[in-house]
């Protein structure tokens, strides 16, 4: 039995590529192999991913913020589609959720519709942000955990947790294996958006983060081994 019975899995849009095509076929379909496997748990999925593979924010200062972030959300939808796919060819069926109106592609986020769709064992596939700029993709995976009541916001990042300084610059750095809400906004650990952090403090979202390299990260942690760094 999964340890959690229904989740939040914030992936990076760099998860979906190999560092020459934005959207790598083999990548995305790891990826969706991953995904069936979590699902075959029983567990309940709902899946936010970013855009940073396509676009990662303004390219000068002269853009506008507001601008810079549409434009990423609309590189998470590209990126959803492209998950969503590659799901149905692994025989898992999703919905591709859009927080704004994009009916030719998407569903238009409704939670009572995103609830129905979690409780049928669809996995939902949460594109465009919050729907708002000044927004990260990280808080938009904050928002949709507290709404869907996940017992977990799941994160792949490509850090293996959260470090005390930077493990990149610092070899001596210090990994933590738990850690409050509060240390991560107080000491600016950059773990997540602070802004997310706050939300799951506010609405008692456990969150964990991992490398998304991990072996299997995903479903050793719903097995009830500690990876990564747990936030609580």
């Amino acid at each position: 039995m999964p340890k959690y019975k229904r989740i939040l899995l914030k992936i990076s849009g760099e998860a979906l590529s190999d560092g020459n095509a934005n959207i790598h076929d083999a990548s995305v379909d790891k990826l969706s192999k991953q995904i069936a496997q979590i699902v075959a748990t029983g567990v309940g999925l709902g899946v936010v991913v970013g855009g940073g593979n396509i676009w990662r924010g303004r390219t000068n200062d002269s853009m506008d913020r507001a601008t810079a972030d549409y434009i990423g959300m609309l590189a998470t939808v590209m990126n959803g589609l492209a998950l969503g796919e590659s799901l149905n060819v692994c025989g898992v069926d999703n919905r591709v959720v859009s927080s704004f109106a994009i009916d030719k592609v998407a569903e238009t986020y409704f939670l009572p519709n995103v609830n129905r769709y979690l409780d049928e064992g669809k996995v939902v596939i949460f594109v465009g942000g919050t729907g708002s700029p000044y927004f990260s993709t990280d808080t938009a995976a904050s928002l949709r955990a507290c709404e869907i009541h996940a017992d977990a916001l799941v994160c792949l990042k490509a850090v293996d947790g959260i470090y005390d300084s930077d493990p990149k610059t610092n070899p001596r750095a210090k990994k933590f294996e738990e850690i409050s809400y509060d240390k991560v906004i107080a000491d600016d650990l950059k773990a997540l958006d602070l802004t997310a952090i706050a939300m799951c403090r506010e609405f008692g979202v456990k969150v964990i983060t991992i490398g998304k390299d991990e072996p299997d990260g995903v479903l050793r942690v719903l097995r009830g081994e500690k990876l990564g760094t747990i936030i609580k």
